[in-house]
């Protein structure tokens, strides 16, 4: 029953049975809407507004090990970095219950368990399932914490490479455009200027196909979901062969089996030492016989 003059927040808390911080999460991640939209959270409910929300998938508490093969890049006794593998998924949920990186992780290093939270043992920054490329870990909880502040002080350098289609007409630039959850399809994201957070990236112009398609060098400002694949598709150069993003037929003519996108530079200060860490990642057999056939 909707309770008139009530704040967003607290009516979904009571309604929900969860606690006012996840109420206000859900709202933040476009997960609540009043009549059809995003609101915010402190936002009165009017009489005859409809307030409907979606709870997030569940993440188990325990993530079984299994024995999956990971390629560790660094390793010492507070970080490890992987090159994760555009196929492996990061963490169990709807779908894909095993088999994740996560799984693999808790195998390899059962210590992670519990750092960062429920279902995420020490992993610092996630890529999307299609997305391959370097991932950070933290072992301990100190480590995880200090890691997590870098990527809030923006001290984390993530470079990845992209193939997008079409002509960009400017060598460098700047994509500076809100994310929010689409409200046509709860899945996937768009840019949404009314209650998107703040997402920014930055691009430079590694190479051109005629006028077919631009490789891209993209740095991240802000981490949000699917944010590269959805502020080119914004500007009208999706990333080729991205499944959800690109409707073209750049997947069958570059023989793509997910979307060109990798993660090839990744570096940060150790939380610990303070020696200054770089990592590179070449692009992966799949992504190189793409540009195979452009050239």
């Amino acid at each position: 029953m909707i309770r008139e003059g009530e704040r967003l927040d607290v009516f979904i808390s009571s309604c929900a049975g969860v606690s006012r911080n996840s109420a206000q999460k859900l709202i933040a991640d476009g997960l609540a809407l009043v009549d059809g939209k995003p609101a915010r959270k402190n936002h009165i409910i009017a009489p005859g507004e409809k307030v409907t929300w979606e709870m997030p998938p569940h993440v188990p508490d325990n993530i079984l090990p299994q024995e999956i093969p990971v390629n560790v890049v660094h390793e010492d006794e507070h970080i490890i970095v992987v090159d994760k593998p555009a196929a492996l998924v990061m963490y169990p949920g709807p779908g894909h219950s095993a088999g994740t990186l996560a799984n693999a992780l808790i195998s390899q290093y059962p210590e992670l368990d519990g750092v960062g939270g429920v279902g995420r043992p020490g992993i610092v920054h996630r890529l999307d399932r299609g997305t391959s490329g370097l991932v950070a870990v933290a072992r301990t909880g100190f480590a995880y914490d200090a890691m997590i502040e870098k990527m809030r002080s923006r001290e984390v350098e993530r470079i990845y490479i992209a193939l997008v289609g079409g002509s960009i007409p400017a060598e460098t630039g700047t994509i500076d455009a809100p994310i929010g959850r689409s409200r046509a399809n709860r899945r996937l994201m768009t840019v949404d200027r009314l209650s998107g957070k703040r997402a920014v990236s930055n691009f430079k112009v590694k190479k051109r196909f005629a006028n077919d398609f631009t490789l891209v060098e993209v740095a991240l400002e802000t981490g949000r979901t699917h944010q590269i694949r959805v502020h080119f598709a914004q500007i009208g150069h999706p990333v080729a062969g991205d499944p959800e993003y690109s409707p073209g037929k750049s997947a069958t003519r570059l023989d793509l089996s997910r979307q060109f996108l990798h993660a090839y530079r990744l570096a940060f200060s150790h939380p610990v030492t303070g020696e200054q860490l770089e990592f590179t990642s070449n692009l992966p057999e799949d992504l190189q016989n793409a540009l195979n056939h452009l050239t």
